[in-house]
């Protein structure tokens, strides 16, 4: 094909043929043209705008690319859940385990910290022995048998999205809902689902800023979904402050379980369990939303959900010991509290900035070559709403290096905002997004 040509039609606002779209990713994925064009035509999509249509066929073709999983035989409906990335998000291993003592089938595939959030995988291979590099023999075993396996994705699952997603990342292209859309779901439409359930995340934690783009992304996101046949419900949530009280691996980890013991953070177990029950519902579990939030929530306080965790957790290779009793691991070399430089009721965090804090720590990476550090991260002592004396305790640091330690403290308190006027605890789930529309909750 006349590359040049194409990407004219593009810079000049013509929508593309799916046919001659099609066959211009598959010659890029096979090496038939530079990376100067498939950017040049990156920038013309992004500035002149993709079509429903165009969109589809991008989402279909990053599918078509690589591995695609076939659960056909299984009986129990197939459910999956995603988020978009925010501080402190340690959902999913909340929410797999319940969703899968609740009657779904689970394959989740998750991914690792990108920028300032952290990454389902991290969280889980802070548990020593814990397998997230699965074959897919592995995964379809280990699915088979508990209903529920977590791993990342392989090579060969939507191999086209992860060459796009590389030139995206360094051509100031990646913040366009098409693109974001066509990224996510391509990855999740491999999974074979019947369902899927999707946390879209706003504010100064997350990369949609504001709500109407969070309600796009949400919008674009079920489209697809439900262009190939897979129902797909959006819940809208605030990230403008780090989920529950905890940012970095074993740290977040250590609160999931908690969670699932009955007890932990408020906000994390209220969304786990509202994500979950829609998941239930989407996949036609339950029909009614009481009665699946009902047997979420019996799930989760019986101690099942738990139990599903130590044994997919245990097949998947970990040292569940660590899982069992939780004081058992030990905490990072250095610590340092940070007490509050001012006092009021807490307004405001610059949330993003908290999880590259973290990172600063150890709990994230700058590069892919960066190592983990596991233990690194940070307790949360504070959240919105809350009065705080000056002087008193809001947050403890973690880190393997004591040099990390340093200013620390000064850099955590300007993250955080004060107001001497009453500040309300702000509403974690803002609205639904299905075929059906928009619905404020």
């Amino acid at each position: 094909m006349n590359t040049a040509r194409f990407i004219r039609e593009k810079r000049d606002g013509k929508s593309h043929k799916t046919e001659e779209l099609k066959n211009f990713l598959n010659s890029y994925l096979h090496n038939e043209f530079k990376d100067y064009q498939m950017s040049a035509w990156l920038m013309a999509a992004f500035l002149q705008g993709l079509d429903a249509e165009e969109t589809k066929c991008l989402t279909q073709t990053m599918l078509d690319s690589g591995q695609k999983m076939d659960f056909s035989d299984l009986k129990k409906p197939k459910v999956d859940k995603h988020s978009t990335g925010g501080v402190g998000d340690k959902l999913s291993l909340i929410i797999a385990p319940l969703a899968a003592v609740c009657g779904a089938t689970v394959p989740m595939i998750s991914g690792r910290g990108l920028g300032h959030t952290g990454g389902t995988l991290d969280k889980m291979e802070s548990v020593p022995g814990f397998n997230v590099k699965l074959t897919t023999a592995e995964f379809n075993k280990i699915l088979r048998a508990h209903d529920l396996a977590m791993a990342g994705q392989t090579a060969e699952i939507a191999p086209l999205d992860k060459k796009i997603y590389a030139l995206r990342d360094v051509t100031a292209t990646v913040e366009y809902i098409p693109f974001i859309a066509a990224s996510i779901m391509s990855k999740k439409l491999s999974e074979d689902l019947d369902a899927l359930v999707l946390d879209v995340k706003f504010g100064s934690g997350a990369f949609m800023e504001s709500e109407e783009q969070a309600i796009a992304l949400a919008k674009a996101l079920v489209e697809i979904g439900e262009r190939f046949k897979v129902n797909t419900v959006a819940l809208i949530t605030d990230m403008n402050q780090p989920l529950g009280n905890t940012i970095g691996n074993w740290l977040e980890m250590k609160e999931a379980v908690e969670i699932l013991n009955g007890k932990g953070p408020k906000d994390s177990r209220e969304l786990s369990v509202a994500l979950t029950a829609n998941m239930l519902v989407a996949a036609g579990i339950h029909q009614d939303y009481d009665v699946a939030l009902e047997k979420v929530n019996e799930a989760l306080t019986s101690g099942k959900a738990k139990q599903k965790w130590l044994e997919v957790a245990k097949a998947q290779g970990a040292d569940i010991s660590y899982l069992e009793d939780l004081t058992k691991m030990p905490e990072s070399s250095f610590k340092k509290e940070v007490y509050a430089s001012n006092e009021g009721y807490l307004s405001a965090f610059k949330c993003r900035e908290l999880g590259f804090l973290a990172n600063d720590l150890g709990a994230g990476r700058y590069t892919k070559e960066d190592e983990i550090e596991p233990l690194a991260g940070i307790q949360l002592h504070v959240k919105i709403g809350d009065y705080v004396k000056k002087n008193s305790l809001i947050a403890t640091l973690y880190c393997n290096k004591e040099a990390k330690l340093t200013n620390k403290d000064l850099a955590l308190n300007e993250l955080i905002s004060f107001s001497n006027e009453v500040v309300t605890e702000p509403r974690l789930i803002r609205y639904k997004v299905d075929k059906n529309g928009i619905q404020e909750l």
